[in-house]
């Protein structure tokens, strides 16, 4: 169904663009036949139009940019190279000049410095540091992929997928993203199993799906397991702005000073969790372990057992702020162990696993990861699937080790989804399932660290860089980011760009919202169903609509579409009218949430003074009163007039039912 609520989008898209597109278009399909091909299964690459395209080139690219790394450089060469290394020094420096870090890029790129010309291209195409310029941008990705860089295919594919700075053309698009993932471009692996998952532009095949996204998935495991990771945030633009601007998923400034108020006072919680907060990133908060350190160290010095665990784990993994050191790990870990800390008994088991520092110890890695795997602790329950997995000191048992992956996946644990994907991939200790597979491989891709990215989105868009945001979101959206889809969809909804044309924003967002809501938005379903009940971007068609609202209600039990479903019911919109199942999603809807209540109350009085009219028309009072027709009385809105009455009316009761203030 999502399907043909972009088949139905493509079809008004193209009657637009027919209208639009310019004779020098006319060669390449317009942002119409994008959608409409996303649909109707674009073949393969071989198939497509453009296969002749210079991407063909690419071994022959690849080819000669190894034979260049292999020769003397030039002086020109030698020159570019110093004013890239140059520009990378300031960048790294103690107070960074970006400006004219990338000024110096810029000459370097300009020099045909390979690394150089990718940073330019970015800028470019971003707005970071240079204006955004995206015929700028393209010229340098094209420029780079004459070289065959899988990085500067993938940007292409984009441009050309999205229709940003190019005129869409689906076919280029996934040639460029072919090669690229060919060329172990993670992010063009990452479209491609988008693609082939959710069938945008090529068939759903979950097989082609399972390998691309198993590619990125491997990445981010070995990433995550050898430096960590910080926490990927999803803010919903939409929620904010239902919410007046607040987030729930983000710290306040003023609430994280108070918390730094009372930790330099020396608020022991305060610090342990400011410690946590600054180890991991997240809620709004950058990640920074030297301020981690710091209040880790205070609240060790106070006799905190969690505050000493942490500790261990930084000395444990070593990094820029302390160096690896076993034997301070090793003694933060026991203190902390000894409180019955978990995060500790996992951190010794760790050791004694792998023999860290200490002799290693099957038997006794395994005692300290079931007391730490009893108390909850996720770094337990991971450990000690992988104990069982791979049969460590005890016998191999799969059942087992499914068991506690499960478990600490549901606390979110990105390595045991990681696990469990594999596991389900191969059929190991449980049937064989590649949808399963392959949604626990996109969990695990889209906590690759490109996720930050949806942070740096979201400051732009708070900073009013609504541009910019919205490139970043849409770049995230082909990735196959949800929250990026909503959010692309919500600022096109609200228009206002520049890098958009307004004829076409409710087209974009139609179909941004339609690819959220496949993924189980439900406020995204609801607002496709908006879009075809008021016409944006696409006709009319009430039945379809309510088939939107019908799927949010059943599937994700959303309070509005019950009341939309109610409404259309009680008007006859899209489906039979029926006075009794009206009120019955009205109930439904009130139910479901509190805030529909007060709406509610006042569609079932409406919904009552009509089924008192329809009563008294039924009775055959002809000879008594004249046939009531209210659309001749009060008009079409006549349904809004005694709704706002009955507001007003409530108004007054409740003024007067007050009682006495003060």
């Amino acid at each position: 169904q999502d399907n043909e609520v972009l088949q139905q989008l493509s079809d008004k898209m193209e009657k637009t663009a027919a209208e639009d597109q310019s004779d020098e278009l006319d060669q390449n399909p317009t942002f119409s036949d994008l959608n409409a091909k996303e649909i109707l299964h674009t073949p393969a690459p071989s198939q497509a139009s453009g296969s002749t395209d210079k991407t063909g080139s690419f071994e022959k690219n690849i080819g000669k940019r190894r034979k260049k790394l292999f020769r003397e450089l030039t002086e020109e060469e030698k020159q570019a190279k110093v004013l890239y290394e140059t520009a990378v020094m300031i960048l790294n420096a103690t107070t960074p000049d970006k400006k004219r870090a990338y000024d110096l890029f810029k000459q370097s790129a300009e020099l045909n410095y390979y690394e150089a010309m990718k940073i330019v291209g970015q800028a470019y195409f971003y707005g970071d540091v240079f204006p955004q310029n995206l015929t700028a941008a393209k010229l340098w990705f094209e420029k780079l992929a004459t070289e065959g860089s899988p990085f500067a295919q993938m940007y292409l594919g984009l441009m050309h997928a999205t229709g940003l700075g190019v005129p869409p053309n689906l076919g280029k698009a996934i040639i460029y993203y072919t090669f690229a993932a060919l060329g172990g471009d993670i992010w063009a692996q990452m479209i491609m199993g988008y693609r082939h998952w959710a069938g945008l532009g090529l068939k759903t095949n979950c097989e082609s799906s399972l390998h691309h996204y198993k590619k990125v998935a491997k990445k981010v495991e070995e990433e995550l397991s050898t430096n960590g990771g910080s926490a990927i945030q999803r803010v919903r633009l939409y929620d904010e702005f239902e919410n007046l601007g607040s987030s729930s998923q983000l710290l306040d400034d003023d609430l994280i000073q108070y918390y730094q108020f009372l930790a330099d006072k020396g608020d022991v919680q305060a610090q342990v969790g400011l410690g946590q907060l600054h180890y991991q990133g997240g809620r709004g908060v950058e990640q920074d372990h030297g301020r981690a350190l710091n209040y880790f160290l205070q609240a060790a010095d106070a006799g905190n057992a969690n505050a000493m665990a942490f500790l261990g784990k930084m000395y444990l993994e070593g990094g820029t702020v302390v160096k690896q050191n076993n034997e301070t790990a090793f003694k933060y870990f026991t203190m902390a162990a000894e409180k019955n800390n978990p995060v500790g008994q996992s951190g010794l088991g760790l050791m004694y696993l792998h023999g860290k520092g200490v002799p290693k110890d099957y038997n006794k890695a395994f005692k300290y990861f079931s007391a730490a795997a009893n108390q909850g602790w996720v770094d337990g329950q991971l450990q000690l699937g992988n104990m069982y997995y791979s049969g460590l000191g005890i016998e191999t048992d799969y059942k087992m080790a499914i068991k506690y992956y499960t478990m600490a996946s549901q606390s979110g644990h990105v390595l045991a989804f990681y696990n469990l994907a594999m596991m389900h991939a191969s059929g190991t200790g449980t049937v064989r399932s590649c949808s399963t597979a392959v949604e626990l491989f996109k969990n695990v891709a889209e906590r690759g660290r490109w996720g930050t990215n949806l942070m740096q989105a979201y400051n732009d868009y708070k900073e009013g860089r609504v541009n910019e945001a919205l490139i970043k979101y849409i770049v995230l959206a082909e990735l196959g980011y949800e929250v990026a889809q909503s959010n692309s969809a919500f600022i096109l909804d609200r228009g206002d760009l520049d890098i958009v044309s307004k004829n076409e924003t409710f087209f974009r967002a139609l179909m941004y919202w339609s690819r959220a809501a496949g993924q189980g938005y439900s406020i995204a379903r609801v607002k496709v169903g908006d879009y075809y009940y008021y016409g944006y971007g696409t006709e009319v068609d009430y039945e379809f609509a309510a088939n939107q609202y019908r799927m949010a209600s059943e599937q994700q039990h959303n309070a509005q579409a019950m009341f939309n479903l109610g409404y259309m019911h009680e008007q006859g919109l899209g489906m039979k009218k029926d006075i009794h199942l009206a009120k019955r999603y009205y109930d439904q809807a009130a139910e479901t949430s509190t805030d529909a209540q007060v709406p509610v109350a006042l569609a079932l009085a409406k919904l009552g003074i009509v089924y008192s009219l329809q009563h008294i028309q039924e009775l055959n009072f002809d000879a008594l009163l004249p046939n009531i027709n209210m659309n001749n009385i009060l008009g079409p809105d006549w349904d809004l007039y005694i709704m706002t009455t009955l507001a007003v009316l409530l108004g007054v009761v409740v003024y007067f039912r007050r009682g006495p203030q003060g």
